[in-house]
Parts: structure tokens; sequence; C-alpha cells
């Protein structure tokens, strides 16, 4: 079960940098100017993109085996939705993404400002996919 607890680990990990993200370093990324706002935001995208989709992937992966091995299909619904956040990162966020790489920071203004609120909005399910997944989990251990 060892496995098991590592999932749980790590989603509650995934979770808490997605909810970090949301309630405090994005509302106060959004108080600097708009070049400042897309500045800071390109350069902490990468870095949590990088931590986070490792988060989720081992997360997923350490249920599925989990499941597996234990033979109980509540893994599995954890697993599927921290994994989730794979999907939904490429398909409904990754578009605004690359909409705020693709603005040189000297052209920042009210368009990317409405891109960088649309994000967080976007980035907020992210959230709610791990803490989903981390009490799927939890309901699993016991």
């Amino acid at each position: 079960m060892f496995a098991g607890l590592l999932a749980l680990i790590l989603a509650a990990a995934f979770t808490g940098a997605a909810f970090y993200v949301s309630f405090a370093e994005h509302p106060a990324r959004m108080r600097l100017d708009d070049q400042n706002a897309l500045k800071q935001w390109k350069p902490s995208y990468d870095a949590g993109y990088q931590m986070q989709a490792t988060l989720a992937a081992v997360s997923a992966v350490l249920g599925f085996i989990t499941a597996w091995i234990s033979g109980d299909w509540r893994w599995v619904v954890g697993a599927v939705l921290i994994l989730a956040n794979w999907p939904y990162t490429l398909i409904a966020i990754m578009p605004t993404n690359s909409k705020l790489k693709g603005i040189p920071d000297r052209d920042a203004g009210p368009a990317s400002r409405a891109l960088l609120v649309s994000w967080a909005r976007l980035h907020a399910v992210r959230t709610v996919l791990g803490f989903a997944a981390t009490l799927a989990y939890f309901w699993a251990l016991n």
C-alpha cells in the first residue's frame, strides 16, 4: 500500500501547488501593471507546469499500480481524476497559454490582462481536479 500512500501524497502536493497559484500567486501577480504581470507569469508558468505535470503523472501511475495490486477500483477514480489535469491542460488551457507566451512583454496591455484573468479561471479547475483526486485516494485508503 506504499504506492497508494505515495499517490495520495503526490496528489495532495499537486493540489497544494494549484491552490497556492490560484489563491496567492496569481492574485498577487494581477496587482502588477500589465507588462510586469505578463513578464512574471511566463517563467512562473513554465516552472509550475513542469512540477505539476510530473506530480500528476506519477500520482496517476502509482494510483493505477495500487488499483491493480489491491484490486480496489477506488484507486482508479483518484488516478483518473489527477491524470485528467493533463488533457484538461492541453485542450482547455494551452490555447490561452500559447496566446500569453506569444505576446512580447513590451506589448502587454488590456488584452494580455484579460487573458491572464481567463487563465486564472481555467487554472482553478486544476485545483478542483487535484482536490477531488486527493479525496478519492483518501476514500480508497480507508
